[in-house]
């Protein structure tokens, strides 16, 4: 099995979103991860995930407008691309 491009949406859980996406990187895979449908909530257990994803080297991306100050902002048009790009993708 070769390195796979997957993507991880964070649509309903964006805390066990960055678990998964700081975990597929274990394997070698080429992960992205996009948080979807609101903003991600400032707790600690999601700065500790955020810390994981810097280790993993994992650049969260987002369709959400009000986070796009600190964060890549993907328009339909690119998440269209991006989903494209995937080999695999992870609702989450």
């Amino acid at each position: 099995m070769g390195k796979k491009r997957i993507l991880v949406l964070g649509r309903r859980d964006h805390t066990e979103a960055m678990r998964v996406a700081a975990g597929l990187t274990v394997a070698g895979h080429d992960i992205r991860l996009v948080f979807m449908t609101k903003a991600v909530e400032e707790t600690a257990e999601n700065e500790l995930q955020a810390e994981l994803l810097d280790l993993s080297d994992i650049v969260p991306e987002t369709t959400v407008p009000s986070m796009s100050n600190d964060l890549v902002f993907l328009n339909a048009k690119d998440l269209a691309g991006a989903i494209s790009n995937s080999d695999s993708i992870i609702n989450v």
